[in-house]
């Protein structure tokens, strides 16, 4: 039943080029995506629509990504939602060890091409595709 389903998506980033961007490399591979710009919103958006999959920005104004993630991690109805983060090269070394500690499910840094961007979104929605 469930791989009959278009899979939903979730970016949260407070560029909307980039959100755009992110709509249309994976939009032509078939995936429902939604945009969320900033933290607030998207916090709300992952309640509200349950997605299959979040792309979340760390870097944006209102509140982080990793506040994100946390409340995320806090309910249980969003706790299971696996999270791709996107981050910005010249981030530093601690917000990327953080992903091991806090268990990301994968992470990109932007400038990212859009094959990387589908590879990692493929790798985790076809593992969870099995379940």
């Amino acid at each position: 039943m469930e791989n009959s389903t278009v899979k939903r998506i979730l970016c949260i980033e407070d560029e909307p080029e980039m959100i755009d961007l992110i709509k249309l490399i994976l939009g032509r591979r078939g995936y429902d995506v939604h945009g969320a710009t900033g933290g607030i919103e998207g916090a709300r958006l992952v309640r509200e629509i349950l997605p299959d999959l979040v792309l979340l920005d760390l870097m944006m104004p209102d509140m982080d990504g990793w506040e994100v993630y946390q409340q995320m991690k806090a309910d249980p109805a969003t706790r299971n939602i696996p999270v791709i983060v996107v981050t910005a090269k010249a981030q530093n070394i601690d917000k990327v060890l953080g992903l091991h500690i806090a268990k990301v499910d994968d992470y990109i840094a932007k400038p990212f091409g859009p094959q990387e961007l589908l590879d990692s979104v493929e790798k985790i929605l076809g593992q969870k595709s099995s379940s």
